[in-house]
């Protein structure tokens, strides 16, 4: 059975910790970059719209299947050698991307890379093994900054290197740009990332995929918590999917509008990560600031419909991606806690199972909504799906007090 090392030191600690956020931010960096420029390399294939989702799903759709496998497996042979394979992996699948012959290879190549980009759930498993318990909440939020700035500014790096006047060649420079920064990290952790757990012996009978749920489901603190990562995952991508068509029919809002918008959100929910969300969390405690950021988080998208188009939209955006700055991290911590060390990446990974699944549906639900019943139904849906995450976190976190 593998086990983590002994307490590390703190220096050593910060250290493993900063490497890894480096090459986070360069990973993911290269995923912002292909993002916003799907639908267009969708329609340099001459693609249907229902065919571009396809190739916007297929990425969660691989994110699903990958987060519990590869946090299962990073529990017994150790959690660098699948840093580095995922991250080589995604680097050859933004490669094979830029030279896709048609869309049914590129939806199946952005199921593979979306397999291999499940990751989270490794890196998560290594913070864990490295940080002292009271200290994990804040190393989450710092993680989660790393991801944010990554993706701010991916997507402007994506809109400077592609040239769609070429066709479909004039997407290959950022997929090319994508893919060696995926290399790159796989490079940086094979070279700089130490291995956080000891392999002593693996057990020749570990706990089968369907025990280990059911271990998760059972665990008073782990259920509740999954719950709520499907709730506000649901929501949440739910609001963000149709924000454009939303913004775009209330206020004619352009794409440079709302880019500018969801970058503000960025700005502000990063510093939030880096310098607030570990101390409200020391002092307050984790399930009260969990509580706190999903109060919040419903409160903004209950009035984003009330939104004049200007500074209160804005403002009601930025809110919500403060109260997720404010909240989530708290999750993660408090899962660690209620894990034994041995099956921290298999938990984990069932978690993140569950926001990959809530990243699939939650557009087809708000897009339903939208075009069904009301073009403000996705705000409100979103609120009444988040409202039930408040009383899940409190119960968790008294959960986790009996443990």
């Amino acid at each position: 059975m593998t086990s983590p090392a002994a307490v590390p030191s703190t220096r050593r600690s910060a250290w493993a910790l900063y490497t890894l956020l480096s090459v986070t931010f360069i990973n993911i960096l290269g995923f912002g970059i292909v993002v916003p420029l799907l639908p267009f390399y969708g329609q340099s294939f001459h693609a249907a719209p229902w065919q571009i989702g396809l190739i916007f799903s297929a990425y969660s759709m691989g994110s699903f299947f990958g987060e519990p496998f590869w946090g299962r497996l990073s529990d017994r042979i150790g959690r660098k050698p699948l840093l580095v394979t995922t991250t080589l992996a995604n680097c050859i699948c933004y490669g094979l991307l830029a030279f896709a012959p048609n869309i049914w290879f590129a939806f199946f190549i952005r199921f593979v890379g979306g397999m291999a980009a499940g990751n989270g759930s490794v890196i998560q498993g290594y913070i864990a093994d490295v940080t002292a318990p009271e200290d994990r909440a804040g190393r989450m939020a710092t993680l989660g900054a790393a991801y944010n700035i990554g993706f701010i500014l991916g997507p402007v790096a994506g809109g400077f290197l592609a040239k769609p006047s070429m066709g479909h060649a004039g997407f290959q420079i950022p997929l090319l740009a994508a893919s060696a920064l995926a290399g790159l990290s796989s490079f940086g952790i094979l070279m700089l990332v130490k291995e956080s757990r000891k392999v002593r012996h693996i057990d020749p009978n570990p706990p089968s995929r369907w025990a280990v749920i059911g271990m998760a489901v059972r665990n008073p603190v782990v259920g509740r918590l999954m719950m709520l990562t499907f709730f506000v995952g649901f929501a949440f991508t739910g609001i963000e999917s149709v924000f454009g068509l939303w913004a775009h029919h209330k206020f004619a809002w352009q794409p440079r509008d709302v880019g500018m918008c969801f970058a503000i959100s960025g700005l502000v929910s990063s510093p939030t990560q880096f310098f607030l969300t570990g101390t409200l969390s020391r002092k307050f405690g984790e399930a009260r600031m969990l509580a706190v950021g999903m109060v919040g988080t419903v409160i903004a998208m209950a009035l984003q419909p009330f939104g004049d188009g200007h500074w209160l939209t804005y403002a009601l955006m930025a809110m919500t991606a403060l109260c997720s700055s404010v909240a989530f991290p708290n999750a993660g911590a408090l899962m660690s806690r209620a894990i034994d060390e041995h099956n921290q990446g298999s938990i984990m990974g069932l978690n993140n199972a569950c926001g990959a699944f809530a990243r699939f549906a939650g557009p087809s639900g708000a897009a339903f909504v939208y075009s069904a019943i009301s073009i403000d139904g996705p705000y409100f849906m979103g609120a009444m799906i988040v409202a039930p995450a408040i009383f899940l976190a409190l119960a968790a976190g008294r959960a986790a007090k009996r443990i």
